[in-house]
């Protein structure tokens, strides 16, 4: 512990570590105004003898040889438990009372942080669907157009097959309840975000003459609907000798090829070709 603090006295540790096994919490989740109840003192008496700093008592428990544990936070928490239900059983499965469950929390405590369900779902789609990753790469990404596409696939296959699926549970939920107040809910954060994000990029491209002028929702789904729909799939296909799925990448390269014949206009079909003449062989 750092020298300037006073020495923490072994009743305070065996106060600390009394209230955490009263309350079934770990030593670092015990409230200060706890520890102080067993020690029989007063919550100000406490920090005055703790030097103003919780963590002179936690360096003092782990001194004394006891972990004093200590959690990520209920937000962290929610996020991962609600993941989990999401590719475990669904979208529907991820109520405020099971995520609080799996959580090891308070539905009190998923309120105070996320205000109520659809926040929290939000949360949990901002960090395990593709949205995230493909707007950090199209904000990278500047020049060639089929390395650009190519790198795009790429990026949502490695998304979608990350664990836990959730999106794949979402997807599902789409076509059988499209109609549901948790799919409607993530549609009007998702889409707006989605079409913005792949419309500034098409916008840019439509300006360099490289790809036709086209509605950004039709370019979004000629962009998006291949690779979605393969990596959906891809965990059914049968593992049967006649049949062996192809790589990744090489599923990514057919796709960008087939979505740039699709959309280039004559002069981005040109420009392509000079970039393809010079690549090594």
């Amino acid at each position: 512990m750092p020298l300037d603090h006073p020495p923490v006295a072994p009743e305070l540790v065996e106060a600390a570590v009394r209230a955490a096994e009263a309350l079934k919490r770990d030593i670092a989740e015990v409230p200060v105004s706890a520890i102080a109840a067993e020690a029989r003192i007063s919550r100000s008496t406490l920090v005055r003898r703790l030097g103003g700093s919780r963590g002179t008592l936690d360096a003092a428990v782990r001194a004394a040889g006891i972990n004093p544990g200590g959690r990520p936070p209920v937000r962290v928490r929610a996020v991962a438990a609600a993941a989990t239900l999401i590719s475990e059983n669904g979208l529907a499965a991820a109520t405020l009372e099971a995520i609080a469950e799996r959580a090891e929390c308070s539905v009190f405590s998923l309120h105070a942080a996320y205000g109520g369900r659809d926040d929290l779902l939000r949360a949990v789609f901002d960090q395990y669907s593709p949205i995230r990753a493909i707007e950090e790469y199209l904000a990278s990404r500047q020049g060639d157009l089929h390395a650009t596409v190519h790198g795009f696939y790429r990026t949502v296959a490695e998304a979608l097959n990350r664990e836990p699926r959730v999106t794949p549970a979402v997807f599902a939920e789409v076509f059988s309840r499209p109609t549901s107040t948790a799919v409607q809910s993530l549609a009007r954060y998702a889409v707006p975000r989605m079409l913005g994000t792949l419309g500034g990029w098409f916008d840019a491209e439509i300006r360099a003459g490289r790809i036709r002028d086209q509605p950004t929702l039709v370019l979004s789904q000629q962009l998006l609907g291949p690779i979605v729909i393969h990596m959906l799939m891809r965990p059914a296909f049968p593992d049967v000798p006649q049949f062996t799925l192809p790589d990744i990448d090489d599923v990514c390269e057919a796709l960008a090829d087939n979505f740039i014949r699709a959309v280039t206009t004559p002069t981005g079909v040109t420009a392509n070709r000079f970039v393809d003449a010079a690549k090594p062989f």
